[in-house]
């Protein structure tokens, strides 16, 4: 927890984008008091591991959980959702709440998770030096995003023609879906230091487009 206070207050002097958004956080005490009980669980999961290798499966998974969080508002960010569309996708996560409130709670969701998971992948990368927070993690977190944004556009679909327009991309989910249980399974089962033959494999792309390109789970 320490280890990751101290990356937060560095944000507010670097000029990443990971670090704007997660520098926020330092602007108001109440922000930063509930990022710290939240992230305080969240380590918490992963220092009640006795093991090594207990501790690095448990932060793999944390950062899972905190790619698929910050999804949706990556995809309002994305897609410049504005007006009914932006209103339709609120109601399908928050129900028919306020919306100005649940863009809100939302907004907030997604300040508080990116900033646990820059730290997340600090402690990953710099202090525990796992392998899978370079290439593979990031790859997955590209991967969920292709599955999300086809997930949402088909979702939000309201006209013949568009609906017809997403036929393939609804077609196309259960293989996306499929995509990332796999790779899922494969970071977890992952050493922590690989070989640098782990990267050649053949994948195919989500419009169905097939090349020789790096990736990072093996052959399918």
């Amino acid at each position: 927890m320490e280890e990751s206070e101290t990356r937060l207050e560095m944000a507010a002097y670097l000029q990443s984008p990971a670090d704007t958004i997660a520098s926020r956080i330092l602007e108001s005490k109440e922000a930063y008091r509930r990022w710290e009980a939240e992230h305080n669980r969240l380590m918490r999961a992963v220092s009640d591991q006795t093991h090594f290798d207990g501790q690095i499966g448990a932060l793999r998974t944390t950062v899972f959980g905190l790619v698929h969080r910050r999804a949706l508002f990556e995809y309002l960010r994305c897609r410049h959702l504005s007006g009914r569309k932006r209103r339709h996708l609120l109601s399908i996560y928050y129900g028919y709440r306020d919306y100005a409130n649940a863009m809100i709670s939302e907004h907030g969701n997604y300040v508080r998770w990116s900033s646990s998971y820059l730290c997340t992948h600090h402690l990953g990368e710099h202090l525990m030096q796992d392998a899978a927070f370079t290439e593979p993690l990031q790859l997955y977190e590209e991967w969920y995003m292709d599955y999300f944004r086809t997930y949402c556009d088909v979702e939000l679909a309201d006209t013949d023609e568009e609906r017809q327009a997403l036929i393939p991309l609804s077609e196309l989910r259960p293989l996306l879906k499929h995509r990332l249980s796999e790779a899922r399974q494969a970071i977890l089962a992952m050493p922590r230091e690989v070989e640098k033959d782990w990267r050649e494999v053949e994948i195919r792309k989500p419009n169905g487009d097939t090349q020789r390109m790096k990736a990072l789970f093996g052959d399918h």
